[in-house]
């Protein structure tokens, strides 16, 4: 049986009449549901109460979905985020997946896909959290043809940025891979942006395998990029 606070699910959604009927559907399911309308008492939220699962649209009055996200990762919440968007481009889901999202429903969506799609991230959230405590010393496992990631039995839940890193870096195993060349191959060799988004990224990732209490680390060596040690992964 899931912990308490992981049947918390916090909706952020401004519209009321896409709201109320999520709420009511989650509430029946058995979950505790809040219900806010705007980015900044959403993050204000997870501070005060952090939830398991945090249903996200992008449109809000306050600030961008997308930032709403961003802020949640960079603070720490290592919950399930599922973004929920009439912006159905392919440019979004992936934009939004490399924010710190775990999942992409399109509006409009059914009620019944909804719950699946829940009931799914509370499952490998609560799965990689139990690994934690009880499976230290596994290695890690991935499946690149799945693009998933287990420590154990467990599944480590990964972004795609999350797995495209660590897939290169063990395929690297215990040699230095540079930050250039990550940055070439995860996000692109026209990418502009700032390098931070890869330490964002390492950050994110060093959190989740650390975690669940895997022999691999992922190392800074510094002015140069990053090395995974540990043993070896395998599919």
């Amino acid at each position: 049986m899931l912990p308490p606070m992981a049947q918390r699910v916090l909706v952020v959604e401004d519209e009321e009449d896409i709201a109320f009927p999520l709420v009511r559907t989650l509430e029946r399911e058995g979950y505790d549901v809040s219900w806010v309308d705007s980015g900044q008492t959403a993050l204000d939220s997870l501070t005060s109460e952090p939830a398991a699962v945090v249903i996200l649209d992008l449109g809000l009055p306050d600030m961008d979905g997308l930032e709403v996200c961003r802020r949640a990762r960079d603070a720490g919440y290592e919950g399930a985020i599922m973004i929920v968007t009439a912006r159905a481009g392919e440019l979004d889901r992936v934009v939004g997946l490399d924010y710190g999202a775990d999942d992409y429903l399109a509006k409009p969506f059914g009620l019944a896909e909804l719950q699946a799609r829940v009931r799914a991230l509370l499952r490998r959230t609560s799965g990689s959290t139990a690994a934690g405590s009880d499976a230290n010393g596994h290695g890690l496992r991935i499946d690149v043809d799945a693009r998933r990631v287990y420590a154990g039995a467990d599944e480590v839940t990964l972004t795609g940025k999350e797995f495209e890193v660590l897939n290169i870096l063990a395929a690297n195993r215990d040699k230095v891979v540079s930050r250039g060349r990550l940055m070439a191959d995860v996000w692109d060799e026209n990418w502009y942006g700032s390098t931070k988004t890869l330490d964002v990224t390492i950050g994110r990732l060093r959190q989740k395998l650390e975690g669940v209490g895997v022999t691999e680390r992922v190392v800074a060596v510094r002015g140069v990029g990053f090395r995974l040690e540990g043993g070896p992964a395998h599919a």
